[in-house]
């Protein structure tokens, strides 16, 4: 698996906000500081130029720049190139050569166009990505759609298949995958069950645009005491047999001790 080990809560943040950049470190895991859409035109170049001054820990800052191909990202990577920070969240990632002209950085793929999911293998497969995060808005208007999701909040099919491509992408080529953001700031049920969802299903964390959703993804990935104590007490028992046991009514074998790990890991992050 990929070294990439931000998480679980990482917080996208304006770039042109620079007065928001210390709280939203001190608040999340991680912070996303956005070049891209959350920045106006006009408000770009000031925004360049609050990030390469910004005194945040590199190792726990990624900066969302702008598309491949865009003259916005020529001018983010000529402001960047004087920063400490290298690693890069690329909007838009469409295709394998999208992420070869962030040569030099960390890459976070942001796979959310119809392209994208269609190349998400390639992309996945660059040895300078670390990661991918796929967005369910971008992609529904890429195909001309206008909502990503049902009336009740949750998403159309179109997106849950965008989703588990991206998984099985990124899990082929031990990549880690972030969860695609929960637009309704206030819905705090339905953010709770989907960032439930991505840890049990593998990913490393879940993006959030709002302060307030950060300890709700938190709790969402962190294991139940019952959970721990169940891989705890699983793996104790492992050290004592050879090969395929049997614990508490169940088969166990090398998937299922992997499972009881990762149990573990969520739980001391």
């Amino acid at each position: 698996m990929t070294a990439f080990t931000l998480g679980p809560a990482l917080l996208f943040c304006p770039a042109d906000r620079p007065d928001r950049y210390a709280k939203a470190a001190a608040v999340a895991d991680g912070v996303v500081l956005d070049l891209e859409d959350a920045v106006r035109p006009e408000a770009k170049p000031a925004a360049r130029d609050a990030v390469v001054a910004a005194d945040l820990d590199p190792a726990r800052t990624v900066v969302r720049v702008n598309p491949a191909g865009t003259p916005d990202l020529d001018k983010d990577l000529r402001a960047l190139a004087s920063s400490p920070f290298r690693t890069l969240m690329l909007a838009k990632t469409a295709s394998a050569a999208d992420v070869r002209a962030l040569d030099g950085y960390d890459v976070v793929a942001l796979v959310e166009t119809a392209a994208g999911v269609l190349h998400a293998a390639e992309i996945a497969a660059e040895t300078s990505v670390v990661a991918l995060l796929w967005g369910a808005d971008d992609l529904v208007a890429s195909l001309g759609g206008t909502s990503s999701r049902h009336p009740d909040g949750t998403y159309r099919d179109v997106a849950r298949h965008a989703r588990s491509v991206v998984l099985v992408a990124a899990g082929a080529h031990g990549k880690a995958v972030v969860d695609a953001v929960h637009m309704d700031i206030e819905d705090h049920a339905g953010l709770s069950a989907e960032a439930a969802d991505a840890a049990a299903v593998g990913c490393v964390a879940t993006a959030c645009i709002h302060p307030g959703q950060v300890d709700v993804v938190r709790a969402a990935y962190r294991p139940t005491d019952g959970q721990v104590a169940w891989a705890q007490a699983l793996l104790a028992q492992a050290e004592r047999e050879r090969g395929v046991f049997r614990f508490e009514g169940r088969m166990v074998d090398g998937p299922v001790l992997r499972q009881a790990a990762d149990v573990l890991r969520r739980a001391t992050r």
